[in-house]
């Protein structure tokens, strides 16, 4: 597996202070609800040191997007390493889902969240939104390719979708176990692509940029 992780630019005690007090507070509450006044007020800084850091509140959406889009790629690329087909990686990343959703997304998806409220096409924050989801659609497609699959880009967009109704069905629904269901529909749509569990997965690893 290769995973294309963000870029990202080394910060200052400061600056790491700032985005870890906003990426609370923009998952929280909401992007467009929190201003650079209280993200200065509960890191103890000033908006001057802010803006300094980080230029802009924009720039500062997007540093809070592309942190936690790096956590996620790295949460899941921990639960891949433990599987040892690529027919079992698939599976694996429901199960890296349902984990995440009760340890990390009591608000459901952040990059849907951010991309419903950054409503400017141009905002840069949405296309860390957009990359994440291809990603995983990309990540799930080399799976199923490599294990065989009679049609991989459809089983792939098949198995994203059920990712995404997963989010939704937990974060609106409440359904705590839906990445479980998910996981079974996962698991009925490979064995009737013709995904087996007897071809060996090739090594996990997160790519540089």
């Amino acid at each position: 597996m290769t995973a294309t992780a963000p870029a990202t630019r080394p910060l200052t005690p400061a600056a790491r202070r700032i985005l870890e007090v906003a990426s609370e507070l923009f998952y929280a509450r909401g992007i467009n609800t929190v201003g650079m006044e209280l993200v200065a007020d509960r890191a103890g800084v000033t908006k001057k040191t802010i803006y300094d850091r980080f230029g802009s509140k924009r720039d500062l959406v997007v540093a809070y997007l592309r942190t936690r889009d790096d956590r996620w790629r790295a949460y899941l690329t921990d639960h891949l390493e433990r599987a040892a087909t690529p027919r079992a990686r698939v599976v694996a990343t429901f199960d890296a889902l349902h984990a995440w959703m009760g340890e990390e997304n009591p608000r459901g998806c952040a990059m849907v969240n951010a991309y419903t409220e950054l409503s400017d096409p141009e905002h840069p924050g949405r296309s860390v939104a957009e990359g994440q989801k291809r990603w995983l659609r990309g990540l799930l497609a080399g799976f199923v390719t490599e294990a065989g699959a009679a049609d991989p880009e459809v089983l792939a967009h098949s198995l994203a979708m059920l990712h995404e109704g997963a989010v939704v069905a937990r974060s609106v629904l409440g359904e705590s176990r839906a990445a479980l269901t998910a996981r079974a529909a996962a698991e009925t749509l490979m064995a009737a692509h013709g995904v087996t569990d007897d071809v060996p997965a090739a090594p996990a690893a997160v790519a540089a940029p």
